[in-house]
C-alpha cells in the first residue's frame, strides 16, 4: 500500500507550503489535488512581511520580492477625485527587512512553489481527490479517487487538510464551521488599464457602501480590480459579467479599460472551525478559518499553520519530539485565527456600512482623518504591525516563558540590523537556536556545543536595545523563529529543563 509520513489534501499555497516546508526537513509527503491545474485566476495579491521573513528558510523572499510588486501608497477617491494619500514606501522601516506592501498574485506564488517543490521530487498529483479517510491507534487509511475514477486505499503517518473552505477532511472530521456568510458578492477582474489609478499605487473608492479597489500588479498598465455589488446584481452572481460592474471603476477611478484578462466572481464567508486537529488528521488554511479580504491576510494566515505545522510534524516524525507537541498546532494558530476574523468582520462591516452617517464617515471625515493620520511616524508604524503580520505572538501559550528586555517568550524576535549586521541571518537555518546579545557563560558555551545546539553571540550594540532585546540573557527559538524562551540568566539549566518538560530533543532536527 502506498504510504507516506504526511498526505495533504489540496495544493493551494497553505497544502503547496506545508509540502515545501515538510520535504526541506526531509519528510514524506504526498500532496493531492481535485483540480487539473493550479489556478490561474486568483483572490489573494499581498504577501505579508512576516510571510517575507519566514520565507528567508526556503530561499524564497527575495524572489518575490524581485517579480512582485512594491506598492508606493494608497489614495483614497470621492466624488471622482483623489481626496487622501497615504504614503506606504519604507512604511515597516527598521522594523523588518522587508518594509515593503508587496502585491504578488496567488496564481504566480502556487507557480513560485510548485517550481521549488519539484526541486525535491515532489509533485502534485492532480485529478485525485479524497473520498474517506479513517485513523486506528498508528496511522491514517485513506481513500482517494484517482484520474481515471478507480480507487485506492493509502496510509500515511498524518493527514493535513489544506482543501479550502468546503473541506472534505473538515466534514468527516464533523467540526463545527460557525459563522456566517457576507451578503455582498466580491468580483475580481484582471485588466490591462491606464488612468491616474494606474500609476503603480492602490487606490480605493470611498463614494458607496460596495467596497471598490484597484490594486497594482508588477508591469505597465496592469491591475486587478476588486469589488463588491450587493443589489439585485448579487441575485445572479452567476451569471454577472464585467460589463454589470465595469461603469463604477470606469466612472469613479477614470480607469480606461483597455483589455479583461479575466474576470470571477465569489462570496465570503467569516467563520472558525471549532477544532483545528483530531487525534492525526489537521486543519489548516481556508479548512479552518475564512474572512474578509480586508487587509490581505488570508493566504498569509494559511501559510503561517503551515509553518507552524510543519516543523512540529517533522519533530515528531524524526523522533526530536513526543507527539504531545502537536497539541500546540491548535492551541497556538485557533486563538490567531478567532481573532483575526473577528477583526477583519468588523473592518469590513464598518467599511461597506450603509446609511447616511456612514457615508458621512467615509466621504467627509476619513479624507480629513487619514492625511492627518499619515503625518504621524507612529499612526503608519502601528498600520504596518497590524497588518503584516510581525506582532502575531504566542504569549501565554504552553511552548512560550519567560522575559527578557521588552520581548516576551512567544513573540516574534525583533529584527536588529545596523552597519555591523542581522540578527535574522542565523534565522534562514530551520532549526532550535540560541541567541545572546552581549556575553554569556562558559557553561552555556559548552552545554549548547555538547548538545549540537547552535549559539549566536551578538556584542552588545545600541541596535539590539532599540529593538528592545535584553542584554547578556539569552533567547531560544523555535525553528519557525519565534521565541521558546526569553531569560536574563546565562543558565543553560533553564534550557535543560524547558526541553525535557516538552518532551523535545532539538538535537534530532
Amino acid at each position: 500500500m502506498n504510504r507516506s509520513d504526511v498526505l495533504i489534501i489540496g495544493a493551494g499555497p497553505t497544502g503547496l507550503v506545508l509540502a515545501l516546508w515538510l520535504s526541506k526537513l526531509g519528510v514524506r509527503v504526498r500532496i493531492i489535488d481535485k483540480t487539473s491545474a493550479p489556478g490561474s485566476t486568483s483572490r489573494a495579491l499581498a504577501v505579508q512581511a512576516r510571510t517575507l521573513e519566514l520565507y528567508r528558510q526556503l530561499d524564497l523572499a527575495d524572489t518575490i520580492v524581485r517579480r512582485g510588486h512594491q506598492v508606493a501608497a494608497a489614495n483614497f477617491w470621492v466624488n471622482g477625485k483623489p481626496v487622501a494619500h497615504l504614503p506606504l514606501k519604507r512604511i515597516g522601516e527598521g522594523l523588518t527587512p522587508y518594509a515593503v506592501v508587496e502585491i504578488f498574485p496567488q496564481d504566480e506564488h502556487e507557480r513560485l512553489l510548485l517550481e521549488r517543490l519539484e526541486d525535491y521530487g515532489v509533485s502534485v498529483e492532480r485529478n485525485t481527490a479524497l473520498d474517506s479517510f479513517e485513523e486506528t491507534a498508528d496511522t491514517i487509511t485513506a481513500r482517494l479517487r484517482l484520474p481515471d475514477g478507480q480507487q485506492e486505499a493509502c496510509q500515511a503517518c498524518y493527514l493535513a487538510g489544506c482543501d479550502g473552505a468546503r473541506s472534505v477532511v473538515r466534514k468527516t472530521l464533523d467540526t463545527d464551521f460557525t459563522g456566517g456568510t457576507y451578503q455582498q458578492i466580491f468580483y475580481v477582474a484582471d485588466v490591462t488599464a491606464s488612468g491616474p489609478a494606474l500609476n503603480g499605487e492602490l487606490h480605493l473608492d470611498l463614494d458607496e457602501a460596495d467596497f471598490l479597489a484597484v490594486f497594482p500588479l508588477a508591469g505597465e498598465g496592469r491591475a486587478r480590480l476588486i469589488g463588491t455589488v450587493r443589489d439585485e446584481r448579487a441575485e445572479r452572481a452567476d451569471t454577472l459579467q464585467f460589463s454589470d460592474v465595469s461603469s463604477r471603476a470606469i466612472e469613479h477611478l477614470k480607469v480606461h479599460i483597455e483589455d479583461v484578462h479575466w474576470f470571477s466572481t465569489y462570496r465570503v464567508h467569516h467563520r472558525v472551525a471549532e477544532h483545528f486537529r483530531s487525534g492525526r488528521a489537521f486543519l489548516l488554511g481556508d479548512a479552518a478559518h475564512v474572512h474578509s479580504p480586508a487587509g490581505g491576510q488570508g493566504m498569509n494566515t494559511g501559510i503561517g499553520d503551515a509553518i507552524n505545522l510543519a516543523w512540529k510534524l517533522a519533530a515528531v516524525l524524526s523522533g526530536g519530539a513526543e507527539p504531545r507537541l502537536l497539541d500546540t498546532y491548535e492551541t497556538e494558530r485557533i486563538a490567531f485565527a478567532r481573532r483575526l476574523v473577528s477583526t477583519t468582520d468588523k473592518v469590513f462591516s464598518f467599511v461597506t456600512a450603509e446609511g447616511r452617517m456612514a457615508d458621512l464617515l467615509r466621504m467627509r471625515v476619513a479624507p480629513f482623518l487619514i492625511p492627518k493620520m499619515a503625518g504621524f511616524e507612529a499612526s503608519r508604524e502601528f498600520l504596518f504591525r497590524t497588518v503584516s503580520q510581525v506582532t502575531l505572538n504566542y504569549r501565554g501559550m504552553p511552548l512560550s516563558q519567560g522575559e527578557a528586555g521588552h520581548v516576551h517568550g512567544g513573540d516574534r524576535l525583533p529584527w536588529a540590523h545596523d552597519g555591523e549586521g542581522d540578527n535574522f541571518e542565523p534565522l534562514r537555518q530551520p532549526c532550535w537556536q540560541v541567541h545572546v546579545y552581549g556575553d554569556t557563560s562558559d557553561e552555556m558555551i559548552a552545554w549548547c556545543a555538547e548538545h549540537h545546539l547552535p549559539l549566536h553571540v551578538f556584542g552588545w550594540r545600541p541596535a539590539f536595545e532599540t529593538a528592545g532585546l535584553g542584554r547578556n540573557g539569552f533567547y531560544l527559538l523555535r525553528p519557525d523563529t519565534y521565541v521558546a524562551i526569553a531569560d536574563n540568566s546565562a543558565d543553560p539549566k533553564v534550557i535543560e529543563r524547558y526541553f525535557r518538560d516538552h518532551g523535545i530533543r532539538p538535537f534530532f532536527n
